[in-house]
């Protein structure tokens, strides 16, 4: 029904910056909370930043004041703006669409930030 593709991820060094970009395609529906999350391996999916279709916001704590979350919805992609990386920012990071009045939820297959020196 939905399918999202992310894109953007890869190597930097600490205090740099990348942007990751999640297209949906399907039937997304008018009516959804995307955003981002993400694991590291052994440990449980963490939030990173959501986005309602009315702009409405919410960050993870370990990265508030850090990233941006954004979204253009004509071309129904949602954005993640990586600003101050930290070695701790590294993790797969996954794209992720909600529909809350069916409360059917969907996963990118993710891509890798990997902050290092």
């Amino acid at each position: 029904q939905v399918q999202l593709v992310e894109s953007g991820g890869g190597l930097v060094q600490p205090g740099g910056s990348l942007r990751l970009s999640c297209a949906a395609s399907g039937s997304i529906g008018s009516f959804n909370v995307m955003g981002w999350y993400r694991q590291v391996l052994g440990k449980q999916r963490e939030l990173v930043a959501l986005m309602d279709d009315n702009g409405i916001t919410n960050y993870g704590d370990s990265v508030k004041g850090r990233f941006t979350i954004s979204r253009d919805n004509a071309k129904n992609t949602v954005y993640l703006q990586m600003n101050s990386l930290k070695p701790e920012d590294t993790a797969l990071y996954y794209c992720k669409l909600r529909k809350p009045f069916t409360r059917d939820e969907y996963w990118g297959q993710g891509t890798q930030v990997t902050v290092s020196s």
